[in-house]
């Protein structure tokens, strides 16, 4: 039988009274209320700032909901763990079902944001999956090819670390900083290649026709924007893929001298 758990704010934070210390836990079927004037067993949230009846947290078997009974204020459910992805649950939105297994609940409450968070069952997997073969005909091509064993890879993955370790706001490193980052692991890295990377990282996932149409210099940021922002939504890294691509511990900033690129082969495999 599948549960959630409500923790409630840390002692000392505008938050619950009645379930301060400890957790509240939820079977299948079971409602949570939270609010100003909440009473009984329900989460009281102390501040004037949050609707004397705010909402609603429910457990529903494998998944869980969040009801809203705000009149003006967009509440967001965002997932620690998924750098930056969140679902907002709009004023008067009853039963609307979050997908995240570990979620923090953000209350906009008279210019401060109150959370509390909510711990959920592990979601439920076909069993079968890549155990038994497919219906007959040919095999399905792969929404995205990416060797994870390739300098470009590495490349993306020092993109995406920063958000990837619970920053999600985090600014993208500079291609320096990639440098840096990618350096003990791969001595010959410098600016042209890891941009040639970039580059080929943004025709390999058709975020552009082709090299000979490649922005100039100052529309890198944008192109590494699209590109973190396109792994991080279709989870292409992960924060396995950080540890497994990237150094153990990051170099420290150093000034790049630029010395003659070995430009990176199409199948990644030159630049040793």
């Amino acid at each position: 039988m599948y549960s959630i758990i409500v923790v409630p704010p840390a002692p000392g934070e505008d938050g619950p009274d009645d379930h301060a210390s400890g957790q509240v836990r939820l079977a299948p079927g079971d409602r949570l209320a939270f609010g100003r004037s909440a009473h009984g067993n329900d989460l009281r949230i102390a501040h004037e700032g949050v609707s004397r009846r705010a909402g609603e947290v429910a457990a529903q078997g494998a998944f869980w909901t969040l009801s809203n009974f705000s009149r003006g204020q967009t509440y967001v459910v965002e997932n620690p763990e998924g750098a930056g992805e969140h679902i907002k649950v709009a004023p008067g939105r009853l039963d609307a079902p979050v997908p995240f297994e570990f979620a923090r609940i953000v209350l906009p409450a008279a210019g401060d944001l109150l959370t509390f968070e909510v711990w959920a069952p592990r979601h439920d997997y076909l069993g079968y999956l890549g155990a038994a073969p497919g219906p007959d005909g040919a095999t399905t091509a792969p929404a995205f090819s990416l060797d994870r064993g390739k300098r470009y890879f590495a490349v993306l993955a020092a993109l995406c670390e920063p958000r990837l370790r619970g920053e999600p706001h985090a600014p993208l490193p500079t291609v320096d900083q990639v440098v840096a980052r990618l350096r003990p692991g791969w001595p010959a890295a410098s600016r042209a290649s890891v941009q040639w990377n970039i580059d080929y990282l943004a025709v390999k996932l058709r975020l552009k026709p082709g090299p000979d149409a490649a922005d100039p210099g100052p529309r890198l940021n944008g192109k590494k924007e699209s590109l973190v922002s396109l792994a991080l939504r279709f989870d292409l890294v992960r924060e396995d893929d950080v540890l497994a691509s990237l150094p153990p511990t990051a170099a420290a900033p150093v000034t790049v001298t630029a010395p003659v690129p070995v430009p990176e082969s199409g199948d990644g495999t030159a630049l040793r």
